[in-house]
């Protein structure tokens, strides 16, 4: 009897447990559940992808992609259940879809900490903290005067910062986690946005990284362009910045898109007025993602 006893008893351990073509006992698992809104379309060369942190080091629970609809590809991954137990925070990254390094890229966008079965995701620890984002911008184009004389075309550059000599920078933007740059852009009906220039100073105390539309001068050391030159297809140059949506966004890097990525922390319009007038920027909040994760 004991041993007719012990046989069933294994019996039912062995049933209890799932196991493959070979016969090799799985490791029980349980799903993990994401609901994320606001994320966008990464393009055909990268996918997000979800992260536990166990024991402090992090752990792929697995890709997904999202549609032009904002639809994500996948929203339960089922997940070794004494780790998906043991987690203690979720973190999503960008990672490259034909990605041959298993850690996480320095791309990671959301996260939170678990509270017992759920963890909220936000911005704040993986990109920057964006509750204060202000800022200013003004109209001036100096990179095509001559000898130093206004040419009474001010309204064809914007420049972000307070107008002087020289001018000052005033942006109150979150120093950048690794992997993640700022960029300005100035939108244009029927074509979309025309980049400013990446900079990575969160104080924007400096030059961007690029003039790529300005005149022979150069540009003022702030973050901005002047838009003379090289103009994109369907656009007509000089541009008049005046009653234009004015962006700064949150871009990785290296960047998936030449369009501005779902992170636009600051919006305004361009008044009509030129320098020494401002406009203002303003929190964006809608732009940042959020969601939770449930296990």
């Amino acid at each position: 009897m004991k041993y007719l006893v012990s046989t069933f008893v294994l019996a039912l351990i062995v049933m209890g447990c799932s196991d493959n073509d070979d016969g090799v006992i799985a490791p029980e698992t349980s799903n993990l559940e994401i609901n994320i809104a606001g994320l966008e379309d990464l393009g055909a060369d990268y996918v997000y992808e979800g992260w536990i942190i166990v024991n402090g080091s992090p752990v792929t629970t697995g890709t997904f992609s999202v549609d032009a609809n904002n639809s994500l590809s996948k929203t339960s991954f089922s997940i070794d259940a004494a780790l998906l137990k043991a987690a203690t925070a979720f973190v999503l990254s960008i990672e490259p879809a034909d990605d041959p390094d298993p850690a996480p890229a320095p791309t990671k966008l959301l996260s939170g900490a678990f509270d017992n079965t759920t963890a909220t995701l936000s911005v704040v620890d993986q990109v920057g903290n964006f509750a204060n984002a202000t800022g200013t911008f003004f109209l001036r184009s100096p990179t095509d005067e001559s000898d130093g004389m206004n040419n009474g075309n001010d309204e064809n550059g914007l420049w972000f910062g307070t107008p002087g000599a020289p001018p000052t920078p005033n942006l109150t933007l979150p120093t950048l986690s690794p992997g993640w740059v700022y960029e300005g852009w100035v939108v244009v009906d029927g074509v979309g946005p025309i980049t400013t220039g990446q900079f990575a100073d969160a104080f924007a105390q400096t030059m961007d990284v690029l003039a790529p539309f300005s005149g022979p001068n150069a540009g003022p050391p702030i973050p901005g362009e002047d838009f003379f030159l090289n103009a994109p297809d369907g656009v007509e140059f000089p541009l008049d910045v005046r009653g234009r949506t004015v962006v700064v966004s949150v871009e990785p890097f290296p960047d998936n898109s030449p369009a501005p990525f779902l992170l636009k922390p600051l919006v305004g319009v361009a008044g009509q007025d030129t320098a020494p007038a401002t406009h203002e920027l303003a929190l964006n909040a809608a732009s940042l993602p959020t969601g939770t994760i449930t296990r």
